[in-house]
């Protein structure tokens, strides 16, 4: 079993994990239709990624078990806050636009290794563009 399968076993085993928020760390969440993105301190597994078919860890992922029930909240409402900032990069009308501001901010928290590792398809289905947008934006970044 590959650390990746590891990850996604973890994650689609019921319990909730916390992403540690002491490490430049996060998980690319791959579903169906789309994908999201878990930086530190976001809550993963549990009922929120039931569906989930691949991950991408980044960095040195570590997930932690959360200790109470307000860390469980907490986690969630961090979970959402990375959400809605992908979401930010979605609304913007043109497609290259979506493209380069994922890539731009995934090199602002991750090393341009890691950023260069992470699939075409992967930040295309964060920003709802396609892979070969994402060729174009890494060319012009």
């Amino acid at each position: 079993m590959s650390e990746d399968d590891d990850i996604l076993a973890k994650i689609r085993g019921g319990d909730l994990w916390i992403v540690n928020s002491r490490r430049r760390n996060g998980l690319i969440i791959q579903k169906e239709f789309y994908t999201e993105f878990a930086g530190p301190g976001a809550a993963v597994g549990g009922g929120l990624d039931a569906d989930c078919q691949a991950v991408i860890p980044l960095g040195s992922l570590s997930l932690i078990a959360p200790d109470s029930a307000e860390a469980q909240q907490k986690a969630l409402k961090i979970r959402l806050q990375w959400v809605r900032l992908t979401q930010n990069f979605t609304d913007k009308p043109v497609p290259v636009d979506r493209a380069q501001l994922i890539l731009e901010q995934f090199k602002s928290y991750f090393d341009q290794s890691i950023v260069d590792k992470v699939p075409d398809e992967a930040f295309a289905l964060l920003v709802g563009v396609l892979p070969y947008t994402i060729r174009r934006a890494r060319a012009l970044v």
